[in-house]
């Protein structure tokens, strides 16, 4: 089928299985895939791409759900943030379900889609802090029924990039059955885009700590000393006890390590940080501390 776009025809191929999709991408390289379209479309919209074709994705059922594998879920890329907002997926994956609740207005949380919201890789993408804390993989279908898995980190640090005819056919999560927590800061009231964002899960099994920092850089950020340094101060064996100081402390260093200090001059002046920046670094601390609080209590 065809549609009449304002300044070119475009052909819409409507494939029903994941090997389809990627057959129609295989056969056009410049034709782009299309889910929710919440991104899409804006660029669209504001003159920024003319697709000269469209795969779209709507109806491959296979990516719509989810299943269970070796202690993972295996979630589809097309599960929409609605969906993913709902009490049966909230157990299984509190952090993300609130992510996904956060996402914005209804009509964006009810098209947009998990793996639209990975293959965008906006920073104020909601659900990337989460994935990055979670340590969660992709599923990559490729040409000729091909599927390889990457860590979600390397797509969003483009150290491995989605190679042509590819797409992200599922994300696996590890089922840690522990507290995890997502908050985010906006610049208005109610739904918006995040300003800073911080996804915080707890590992016990590990003894550990996982937190990642979204929107205050290109991609969600782990202060990885932050985590080791509060994981040894929690009683993992009397209720998950910290004393109170350590949640101010760990607040503080999850801040520092994502929006440091300036590097010294020659002379050996430091430069104060804008006072945007200072109210920035600020308003993380009072995430982590918040969503550590929140994940021991």
């Amino acid at each position: 089928m065809t549609t009449q776009a304002p300044q070119a025809a475009q052909a819409v191929t409507l494939p029903t299985t994941l090997d389809e999709a990627v057959a129609a991408l295989t056969a056009v390289p410049a034709a782009v895939p299309v889910a929710g379209g919440t991104d899409l479309m804006a660029a669209v919209n504001s003159g920024q791409l003319r697709p000269a074709a469209l795969v779209g994705l709507g109806r491959i059922s296979e990516i719509r759900g989810w299943q269970y594998q070796d202690g993972h879920a295996l979630l589809g890329a097309g599960l929409t943030h609605a969906r993913m907002g709902r009490p049966d997926f909230a157990a299984l994956i509190p952090a993300l379900a609130a992510a996904a609740r956060a996402a914005g207005p209804p009509q964006i949380r009810n098209a947009g889609t998990l793996g639209g919201n990975i293959a965008t890789a906006s920073p104020t993408g909601d659900a990337l802090p989460v994935l990055a804390a979670l340590e969660a993989t992709l599923i990559i279908a490729g040409p000729g029924g091909a599927r390889r898995e990457i860590p979600v980190s390397h797509l969003l640090a483009a150290v491995d990039m989605l190679r042509a005819g590819e797409l992200i056919g599922y994300v696996r999560v590890p089922l840690l059955h522990a507290p995890q927590v997502f908050l985010k800061a906006t610049g208005r009231t109610g739904p918006g885009r995040a300003v800073a964002s911080v996804a915080l899960v707890l590992d016990p099994a590990r003894r550990g700590v996982r937190c990642a920092v979204g929107a205050i850089a290109p991609m969600p950020l782990r202060p990885l000393d932050a985590e080791q340094w509060v994981a040894r101060l929690i009683d993992w064996d009397n209720g998950r006890t910290i004393v109170p100081e350590a949640l101010t402390a760990f607040g503080e260093y999850v801040a520092a390590a994502c929006i440091p200090d300036p590097v010294p001059e020659p002379d050996g002046t430091v430069q104060q940080l804008p006072p945007a920046v200072l109210h920035l670094r600020r308003t993380v601390a009072a995430l982590a501390r918040r969503a550590l609080g929140r994940a021991l209590s």
